[in-house]
């Protein structure tokens, strides 16, 4: 996990999105145990109470689950329940701004597919 107190993103929402991406990489395989807040606290020294909070969205959106005293744990399915997400939220940020400017270019579906082949085909992994 990597923290960046200096950044505009409230220090809450940035442990909730690294948790989040630990889960959905593997990190946190489903109905494992995650670090204590005092742990993730201890480790980036800020407050518990912050860390807290960051878990406490992600119990809202039942990705995580607190077992009374044993800590928080990862829930059966969340890994799903986040590919949806990022889904929507790829196509919010990223193909309705694609589709947008493209209109503006007067591309057609098909200019537009023909790029994204072209993206796919040029990859270097």
């Amino acid at each position: 996990m990597n923290i960046n107190p200096n950044s505009e993103k409230p220090i809450f929402i940035q442990i909730a999105e690294q948790l989040e991406d630990s889960i959905f990489t593997g990190v946190f395989p489903e109905e494992t145990k995650i670090p204590s807040t005092n742990e993730i606290a201890a480790l980036f020294n800020i407050n518990p109470h912050t860390v807290l909070k960051g878990m406490n969205m992600l119990v809202d959106e039942e990705i995580i689950y607190k077992k009374r005293g044993l800590g928080m744990f990862v829930k059966t399915g969340a890994v799903e329940k986040i590919r949806r997400s990022r889904q929507t939220q790829f196509y919010d940020r990223y193909v309705e701004a694609l589709i947008a400017e493209a209109k503006k270019l007067q591309m057609t579906k098909e200019d537009i597919i023909s790029l994204i082949e072209r993206g796919f085909n040029d990859e270097r992994d």
